[in-house]
């Protein structure tokens, strides 16, 4: 009895030292935090009182509460009331406005790029190459391009007066615009492609997108579709509600395919589907690339898991960390990081670390050594470490340097605007092919205009050269680079037609977009998709083991 009185007496101890240490490490915890916050005012107090210019805290303390959230991870930031439409739209697809991409330089009008369909813009007679000068009496020039914006966004229902330099006709004249609800869908295209396999791409998660993807894929069903490809390729996410929704379609009632966990106890949840599916049947292949993040991660992580369809593409992005948006003084949000999400069989898409990432944010080289295998629905083995890895690889086009610059240069958006006022119409955008002839009147628009025509090799020699010059080696080496360069070397003219089968189809998508909008878009990218056809040339008849 002594030994167990003992015993009990030092289990006792143990708990009220473990209790005392819990209690001391929060209170140490709350100390530092007061303590800071007392630093922290007394560093302003002091920048106010005696900082010899005047100081704007209205930029100043939100750039400081931008570093410090920054200082946890990339997603965890602050959105002031000033920012809330944007917030607004971003998880709901929906403002209130005209329905149009501008274009706008300093010291000049807003062009009117690419209206969306069924628009109030188009609905009032305006077109692409439309130049506003003026909204409701007020000039636009000296404004940026974010201030005009604002003033052609208002309530629903409200009218807006623009002053207006007609593109095809030179015309000015005042045209009256009615705002409406715009909605920015996320079912950026749906249709039939080779041998009735069904295609939808869902370009976000924002809200209502499952019941615009449930009509796609049930018309497309009603047309006979055999295979479903789900496209979420450069879909960054959302809400996850959506996600889940989507899934149901797919798989039985109750079916367990996301979990989350957190350091409070309430983010340790499961999520199950909660609705009756649709098709539990259809072969499904899901394509991701490096920017598929989020929500696109949780989905594709699903049906990987479940072994309900296949995964095919590049590896996703490694975002699977859960944000809850918390409301702060003066009407602004906190979006803090509060836990993390785990596919069905456990894996955590969230990247291992944040400072071994590619140039586009996505997942690094992972060694296999930090990876930890995980079982899906049938046996087969998948691994986290970060995003989703495909089941099927396929590479997409890497295009060149050329190619990239005239986009980035808006060359390509700028001589679509051109074309669009000089030619009334055009083909139905699934047989519109730009000639040979009309080519040739683009390359002789680009080759005037500033852009980087530099081939690879072209690239990696001026950066040969630099290194040489550091070393001091350039002076001796001069004559035979000097050479190198001469032979590789390419005028604007010859590396435009050199790449005239990559530059051709992204000029035709510009030009086709502003005649039917942005899912012609869509349809002239399908036609080149060489990394979606490589996908479906691999799609196996059953799942892969």
């Amino acid at each position: 009895m002594i030994k167990l009185a003992r015993v009990a007496f030092v289990s006792l101890l143990c708990l009220v030292s473990g209790m005392a240490q819990a209690q001391d490490s929060s209170q140490s915890s709350m100390f530092k935090l007061g303590k800071n916050l007392d630093i922290q005012y007394s560093i302003l107090r002091n920048i106010a009182s005696s900082y010899v210019d005047t100081v704007d805290f209205d930029k100043m303390i939100p750039a400081g509460i931008e570093a410090m959230l920054q200082s946890l991870d990339p997603y965890t930031t602050y959105i002031a009331e000033a920012e809330e439409e944007d917030f607004a739209l971003m998880t709901t697809g929906i403002y209130g406005g005209v329905g149009s991409t501008i274009k706008k330089r300093p010291n000049e009008g807003v062009l009117i790029f690419e209206p969306y369909e069924n628009s109030p813009i188009l609905k009032a007679g305006l077109q692409p190459g439309d130049t506003i000068i003026a909204i409701d009496g007020i000039p636009v020039y000296g404004e940026t391009s974010e201030q005009s914006s604002s003033r052609m966004k208002g309530q629903p229902g409200t009218d807006v007066t623009f002053k207006v330099i007609k593109g095809r006709t030179g015309d000015t004249l005042d045209v009256v615009v009615t705002r409406e609800r715009i909605h920015v869908s996320d079912i950026a295209y749906s249709g039939i492609i080779r041998d009735s396999i069904g295609y939808v791409r869902v370009s976000g998660f924002t809200d209502k997108v499952s019941d615009e993807f449930r009509s796609s894929f049930l018309d497309l069903r009603k047309r006979g579709i055999s295979r479903l490809v789900i496209d979420l390729r450069d879909n960054g996410g959302g809400i996850m509600d959506e996600a889940i929704k989507m899934l149901s379609f797919f798989v039985p009632k109750g079916t367990l395919v996301v979990s989350s966990k957190g350091r409070n106890e309430q983010m340790n949840q499961e999520y199950r589907t909660k609705d009756e599916p649709i098709d539990t049947e259809i072969p499904l292949l899901v394509m991701v690339n490096s920017s598929s993040a989020s929500a696109s991660e949780i989905f594709a992580g699903a049906i990987q898991d479940l072994d309900r369809g296949i995964i095919a593409g590049r590896r996703t992005f490694g975002k699977g960390l859960i944000q809850s948006v918390i409301t702060t003084p003066y009407d602004g949000k906190v979006k803090i990081t509060t836990g993390k999400y785990y596919t069905p069989s456990g894996r955590c898409v969230q990247a291992l670390d944040y400072s071994h990432r590619n140039e586009d944010g996505s997942v690094g080289f992972i060694p296999d050594s930090l990876k930890k295998e995980f079982r899906t629905a049938g046996g087969r083995s998948v691994y986290d470490g970060g995003g989703i890895t495909p089941d099927i690889e396929a590479e997409a086009h890497i295009y060149s340097r050329p190619a990239y610059s005239l986009v980035y240069n808006d060359i390509l958006g700028e001589y679509s605007i051109r074309y669009f006022k000089s030619h009334p119409e055009i083909a139905p955008a699934e047989d519109f092919r730009l000639s040979d002839a009309e080519y040739d009147e683009f390359v002789k628009f680009a080759e005037k205009k500033e852009f980087d025509s530099r081939g690879g090799a072209a690239a990696y020699l001026d950066q040969l050269v630099s290194a040489a010059k550091l070393d001091g080696l350039y002076d001796t080496y001069k004559t035979e680079i000097e050479a190198l360069k001469k032979k590789i070397e390419t005028d604007k003219r010859t590396m435009l037609l050199t790449k005239k089968d990559e530059i051709r189809p992204l000029l035709e998508e510009e030009i086709a977009v502003k005649y039917y909008c942005l899912k012609a878009g869509e349809v002239i990218r399908l036609r080149d998709d060489d990394q979606l056809f490589k996908a479906l040339d691999k799609w196996p008849d059953r799942i892969i083991e």
